[in-house]
């Protein structure tokens, strides 16, 4: 990966997770729910800064190649939102059940 590439990729996860610090502070996003997102920047920075890591635990989990693997890793993290998010949706639900019955 070209050192160009690497520093705007970088520089672009340093701003998103600014803004969602900043998104927290002013209480527009809950911490729990922006946690998933900072991993999601610290790992993107992580992989800009070491290209070859990627292709190293695609070989070692079996991978063919590197941009399968970071599918499978978008694949993941979509998982994990949609079920965090349905946990969040199913305890609104019961609260506003319960609210009505008293």
């Amino acid at each position: 990966m070209d050192i160009k590439i690497q520093l705007i990729v970088v520089f672009g996860a340093l701003f998103s997770m600014s803004y969602l610090l900043n998104m927290i502070r002013k209480k527009r996003l809950e911490l729990r729910y922006a946690l998933s997102w900072l991993g999601v920047g610290v790992s993107v920075i992580i992989l800009a800064c070491f290209p070859d890591l990627l292709a190293w635990i695609a070989e070692k989990i079996g991978i063919a190649s590197p941009v399968n693997m970071l599918f499978f890793f978008g694949f993941l993290f979509a998982l994990a939102i949609i079920l965090t998010l349905t946990m969040s949706l199913s305890r609104m639900s019961i609260r506003v059940k319960n609210w009505h019955r008293s």
